[in-house]
């Protein structure tokens, strides 16, 4: 499967290497222009030389007279010479020239200016009607490595300048970019137990549109969601009568029917009746919990929730002694609704007292750390069959009367209000028995 790509990922591979080619660029440019301004300068420089020596050169060869040598000035001191320069007369005799001057690289004057050579960059001059000439002489090496002198300068900041930008555009990418991880995070965790508008406060102008259009999107889905539970509370309601009044009267018809096959068979229709109303509560109770509203706005405390749900087991005769309820004394928030998780802990608590043996007490537990769990003493279900139980009308190896609904319907519930539930056998701490477990809340942390 072909990996998605990152916005994050392409947004900052770009903007960073676009903002170091950009430095990289300007740095070349900077160089071009650098090197134009010392070109200027050393041109500058070389007739500024050449202007000064000249006069004094020919100040001194009039007062040596005509009989002069060609001189060749002396340094003070030893030293590596840029400039080198020649003064001559107009027949191209050497009059003077500086001490490391080589005649080799001075052409023959021909007119006053700048020239460049292979290897020299020169500047001619002329005094007393032409009759004395100098010519200035530069190294273009010299400048070749000035420019690279300037160039780098301008260059080494960019092996700091290029990573830091990585870094700053990749921090202020992965900044902008938080409002938009937090507006999917939100998304994902919405279901049909939470269908709650996403907060836009926080998100920027061009992701805003998007979320309103989520939220028109779950408003939508809410309302039809809403439409279907209504549908479904009234349907029972309209279905819960007409079997209480068959149900009235077959216990009626038991009643006066004389003892034979007919008081037999009027028995097994007030048994069918008895199903079919527990079979169509189970399916309203598996229709809100694939429903909408599973999760409430706040958290509230579950504990005397199943405290009540444990004592309407207490008032019955055959389960009045048969649940062992341990539940912490400080509140356990959660915000799973609390008809649904009444729902949840009435089926889990029917199924561990149908499938217990006769005699045996279930433990019912809420802990803490938001952990509800349902255990019951005897034999260990296969493992094959315990990843079959949470299917709609799955049985196990029963001989219990159910309708296969309960553990369906506690898994839609655990799904749909972010909560996990999970199925053991033996239970926990025993060798034996069954034990469903509901980790509250882990899908909303």
């Amino acid at each position: 499967m072909r990996k998605r790509a990152s916005l994050q990922r392409h947004l900052s591979l770009g903007l960073a290497i676009g903002v170091s080619v950009m430095w990289i660029a300007a740095t070349a440019a900077a160089a071009l222009i650098v090197r134009a301004e010392l070109d200027e300068v050393f041109d500058s420089a070389m007739q500024e030389t050449a202007q000064r020596i000249l006069p004094l050169a020919v100040i001194d060869i009039i007062s040596q007279g005509e009989e002069r040598p060609p001189q060749r000035i002396l340094t003070i001191r030893k030293h590596d010479e840029h400039l080198n320069y020649v003064v001559r007369d107009e027949k191209g005799n050497v009059l003077m020239r500086s001490h490391d001057a080589e005649l080799a690289i001075f052409p023959p004057f021909e007119k006053t200016g700048f020239a460049t050579t292979e290897t020299h960059r020169l500047y001619s001059e002329a005094a007393v009607r032409g009759t004395v000439t100098i010519t200035i002489a530069e190294p273009l090496g010299d400048r070749r490595k000035a420019t690279l002198d300037a160039a780098m300068a301008l260059a080494l900041p960019l092996g700091a300048l290029i990573p830091a930008s990585f870094v700053g555009v990749w921090w202020l990418v992965r900044r902008s970019m938080r409002p938009v991880h937090v507006f999917g995070d939100q998304i994902e965790r919405r279901g049909s137990g939470d269908l709650t508008p996403v907060d836009t406060a926080s998100l920027p102008r061009e992701i805003t549109p998007i979320a309103d259009g989520v939220n028109r999107l779950m408003e939508r889905l809410r309302r039809a969601l809403e439409a279907e539970r209504t549908f479904t509370a009234n349907s029972a309601h309209e279905l819960r009568t007409p079997i209480a009044a068959a149900l009235a009267q077959t216990q009626r018809l038991v009643a006066e029917a004389p003892r034979g096959p007919l008081q037999d068979r009027a028995r097994d229709i007030e048994g069918a009746l008895h199903s079919l109303a527990r079979l169509g509560e189970k399916l309203m109770q598996l229709a809100k919990a694939e429903g909408g509203g599973l999760i409430a706005a706040k958290p509230h405390n579950l504990v005397p929730i199943l405290s009540l749900v444990a004592n309407d087991f207490t008032r019955t005769a055959a389960t009045a002694d048969r649940l062992d309820l341990r539940l912490p004394k400080e509140p356990v928030m959660s915000r799973m609704d609390a008809d649904v998780f009444a729902i949840l802990a009435r089926n889990l608590i029917e199924n561990g007292l149908k499938h217990a043996p006769a005699g045996t007490r279930v433990a019912v537990s809420l802990t803490s750390e938001r952990v509800f769990s349902v255990s019951n003493a005897g034999s260990s279900v296969a493992p094959e069959v315990l990843k079959t139980l949470t299917r709609r009308f799955a049985r196990g190896e029963t001989s219990a009367d159910g309708t296969g609904l309960g553990l369906a319907i506690a898994e839609s519930i655990s799904a749909g209000a972010g909560a996990r539930l999970e199925l053991l056998s033996p239970a926990s701490g025993r060798e034996d028995g069954f034990e469903a477990r509901v980790y509250l809340d882990v899908g909303q942390a």
